[in-house]
């Protein structure tokens, strides 16, 4: 509210209204280029100061508040997972990459993964309180079991399976996150973007182009609604790639003579 009241200085408070705010989101929209979240936080505010501050009746109208934005996430390429992989030679930061896309974690939840939640006989992990204080299992990729096991060897953590510094305590997040996009640089992709939750995202679009249903992903990544998921079928490659547009399907069943006669038979006259 102190910077609404700064931005228009030669108005009195009392007289600031839904034109004003207005303005003032649009200034930060298209001025300080800010995301809907910022300007629906300055449309909440105003909404209570205006309310229980001021006691001023105060209806906040809807087109205060910016529409939600929808944008798809950005995915790795299954050619991209495959060279990143194999081009990571820290055994550590390898395993951290091939569990954030092999089992689909957030970064908090690899960062809270312990020992005793990897089940090599059953090829699963167990994540404990997860986004929304929920367990679950997903999967342990096979591939990578050489390579935590000589990890394990080499680092031997105490309780959690990335450790930083100290033993017994987990991996700072930030490091994590360095380890990613030391990672992604080392594999030359580090001018695309991607981060430790791309990896998810190429995880749960990766199973769906392998058949998987919607609903076995829905559970695997822990959301609680199936529409969270679903945002993953814009994503998906199989299908959309062996779309054939209904221009190429027309043109191939009519060739140059066979439109010609068509054209004569609608038009009642020769072409």
């Amino acid at each position: 509210m102190r910077f609404l009241f700064s931005y228009f200085n030669d108005l009195d408070p009392l007289t600031i209204g839904p034109d004003e705010i207005i303005l003032y989101l649009n200034y930060l929209k298209t001025g300080l280029n800010l995301g809907r979240d910022k300007c629906r936080m300055l449309a909440q505010s105003c909404s209570f100061f205006y309310k229980h501050v001021l006691k001023k009746p105060y209806l906040l109208p809807s087109k205060l508040y910016p529409r939600k934005e929808f944008k798809l996430p950005e995915i790795l390429s299954q050619q991209h997972v495959a060279h990143l992989y194999r081009a990571i030679p820290n055994i550590k930061h390898r395993c951290i990459i091939g569990i954030l896309y092999g089992a689909g974690l957030r970064l908090n939840e690899l960062r809270m993964l312990k020992i005793n939640a990897v089940d090599s006989t059953a090829m699963q992990l167990k994540v404990v309180q997860g986004k929304g204080n929920k367990d679950r299992f997903t999967i342990l990729p096979k591939f990578i079991l050489n390579d935590l096991r000589t990890y394990y060897k080499q680092d031997r953590p105490k309780q959690y399976l990335f450790e930083g510094r100290f033993h017994g305590r987990p991996m700072h997040e930030r490091a994590i996150g360095h380890a990613v996009t030391h990672s992604m640089k080392v594999a030359g992709l580090d001018n695309r973007g991607f981060s430790a939750h791309t990896l998810r995202h190429s995880f749960a679009t990766h199973l769906l182009d392998q058949g998987i249903d919607i609903h076995t992903i829905k559970e695997l990544l822990g959301h609680t609604r199936i529409e969270t998921t679903m945002v993953y079928l814009h994503l998906q490659q199989t299908k959309r790639a062996s779309l054939i547009s209904p221009l190429d399907t027309i043109m191939s069943h009519y060739p140059d003579k066979k439109v010609v006669e068509v054209a004569e038979a609608i038009t009642g006259s020769q072409v």
